[in-house]
């Protein structure tokens, strides 16, 4: 066995929130495990019992808006009819002894993200996905305009019963809360360390290492190459503005991240001209995962710097940017109990598998 074909089992430290490193392990890939199986593609455009389908509105709960605003619909938003958050009622906070609970104000919205049933997002249009994302910024406007108490507006898209998905139609869903998520508040202020530290942007960092990084690492008693890290390794699709790479720290096995090239700490700021790059990235990296792992289930979301006093010096520090995280395995229950995510694909392999996909 060559030492290119050894197995990987190393600790890799997240640069953005070490809390979240992750053990790559390639001889685990080997054990006999159960995976999530591809979820069923049901690829019909129309279904007549699908409440999101064209003809059934009256079967959704009330509409919010839709994209275009008359005639046959392409994306339309719609109250959740199960909202994990609600704006329904309000009650004081509770406190008792170390117990605390805050009232679970909020919003949560359906974006019926295509009138085709079954359509995956790597077969919608570039100018479908491109007015996808300008509705996504669109009604993050509105809902941070709403109310002032709405500190987070999260994004984000389930797809498959193993991620979360409830309903075979395409769809995202928004949801906005009075609190900013813990891993987003530490991205932003671990940022913030670094930024104060080396007066740049980590993300842009990484995103400069991607493009103009290589290494080659040796044994200090043999010579032997212990690793050789090559310009673009983890490039994974690029546009004019907006690039894919698999992160070195990758927490699950096909994980990819979608960043703009220039730096930008907030989403709302992109224009239509960045959205149109965004959407080809977006596209050609979804065919990548699509062609490697058919019928995966995935999540994606998207993070973008928070509103609120405490986050208006991090425009510098932070860089907004969509992670996709297709999810083909279980978590253990050394992940759960550890907090550390297992890694069973040198991610290395893995961007190069996506890379030499012919589209």
């Amino acid at each position: 066995m060559s030492d290119e074909d050894k197995p990987v089992r190393e600790i890799r430290i997240n640069p953005i929130v070490p809390a979240e490193s992750v053990l790559v392990a390639t001889a685990r890939s080997m054990r006999p495990r159960k995976q999530e199986d591809p979820a069923p593609r049901d690829t019909r455009k129309h279904v007549d019992t699908c409440p999101f389908c064209r003809g059934n509105e009256d079967k959704t709960p009330p509409q919010i808006s839709r994209i275009p605003e008359s005639g046959p619909w392409d994306i339309r938003i719609v109250e959740n009819l199960y909202p994990v958050l609600g704006n329904d009622r309000s009650q004081p906070g509770l406190v008792f002894g170390l117990q605390q609970a805050i009232d679970g104000y909020g919003r949560h919205e359906v974006i019926v993200d295509h009138n085709q049933h079954g359509i995956a997002v790597h077969e919608m249009s570039v100018a479908h996905l491109r007015t996808l994302f300008g509705v996504y910024q669109q009604r993050m406007r509105e809902l941070y305009a709403m109310d002032s108490r709405l500190r987070y507006v999260l994004v984000f898209k389930n797809f498959g019963p193993a991620a979360g998905a409830s309903m075979a139609h395409t769809h995202s869903q928004i949801i906005a809360t009075p609190v900013v998520p813990q891993n987003v508040h530490d991205e932003v202020k671990n940022s913030e360390e670094y930024y104060k530290r080396n007066h740049h942007c980590i993300f842009c960092s990484l995103i400069d290492e991607a493009l103009t990084f290589e290494a080659t690492i040796y044994d200090r008693s043999s010579g032997k190459i212990l690793r050789r890290i090559n310009v673009g390794q983890y490039v994974v699709e690029r546009g004019e503005k907006f690039i894919a790479i698999k992160p070195f720290a990758s927490r699950y096995e096909w994980e990819v991240h979608i960043l703009p090239l220039q730096h930008g700490s907030n989403f709302l700021d992109t224009t239509p001209e960045d959205l149109e790059d965004f959407a080809k990235v977006m596209q050609r990296t979804m065919a990548r995962l699509d062609a490697v792992i058919g019928g995966a289930q995935y999540n994606f979301f998207l993070h973008s710097l928070p509103h609120g006093e405490e986050y208006k010096n991090s425009h510098a520090s932070y860089h907004w940017h969509l992670e996709i995280c297709p999810r083909t395995s279980i978590p253990t229950g050394f992940e759960l109990g550890s907090g550390l995510f297992v890694n069973t694909i040198n991610p290395e392999e893995a961007a190069e598998k996506l890379r030499s996909v012919q589209l």
